[in-house]
């Protein structure tokens, strides 16, 4: 009789009667399911969640790879596009006149306006105002004429060379004369300058030694 038909006859009801060998295989085979099932329930379950973050951070740093691998491939588009940013700025910056040319920009505005009929009542700068790397020139305006010739001043105004931009813009009649078409301009034309370096330095400075220096204690009472 070969194995198999001795195992066939075995009956698992009778495990005691069986012989040393299968009642040994029997033992070995039980003992094996349950270490299983023993490293499955402590060490591996206790570590699950473990597995299930490290598939998590496996998913993101993939994410984070194709991410980077697209940008290093579009890596000479972006860099043809900086550049063109950045003639672009340099263009917009050329817009921007010096200190010198100030005055001269000034004379172009008011021109503007004589040159449009209308008649200059106020023509005031006021004090500069710096922000990162220029400056902004207000500038208050009252002219007096009619509504085609302040249409002809703003075209004007957007006709010159360098960037002057209008606020506050208030239209109102000249007079209380109901037969008269004569109204009033008021508004603030901005003109920009560009900071120099020495300028920008001195905004510096002036920043930090506002921000490190101690407040100066005050007299006795």
């Amino acid at each position: 009789m070969n194995f198999l038909q001795e195992l066939r006859q075995l009956d698992p009801k009778e495990i005691g009667r069986w012989p040393l060998a299968f009642r040994a295989l029997a033992v070995g085979v039980i003992f094996i399911v349950l270490t299983g099932l023993l490293i499955w329930f402590v060490p591996v379950r206790n570590q699950m969640p473990d597995l299930e973050r490290a598939r998590a951070d496996e998913t993101e740093l993939m994410h984070t790879f194709d991410e980077r691998q697209r940008k290093a491939a579009n890596f000479e588009a972006y860099r043809t596009q900086l550049k063109d940013m950045e003639r672009s700025f340099g263009a917009m910056l050329r817009q921007l006149p010096g200190r010198t040319e100030v005055p001269s920009l000034l004379v172009d505005i008011s021109q503007v306006g004589l040159s449009s009929g209308l008649q200059e009542k106020l023509f005031q700068p006021t004090p500069e105002v710096r922000k990162d790397f220029y400056a902004e020139l207000p500038i208050r305006i009252r002219l007096t004429g009619s509504y085609h010739q302040f249409g002809a001043f703003v075209s004007g105004i957007a006709a010159l060379p360098r960037i002057v931009t209008l606020h506050d813009i208030l239209i109102s009649m000249e007079t209380k004369d109901l037969g008269s078409d004569r109204l009033m301009l008021d508004v603030t034309a901005k003109t920009y300058r560009y900071l120099d370096d020495a300028e920008m330095g001195v905004g510096d400075k002036s920043k930090a030694g506002a921000q490190g220096s101690p407040g100066r204690p005050g007299g006795p009472g």
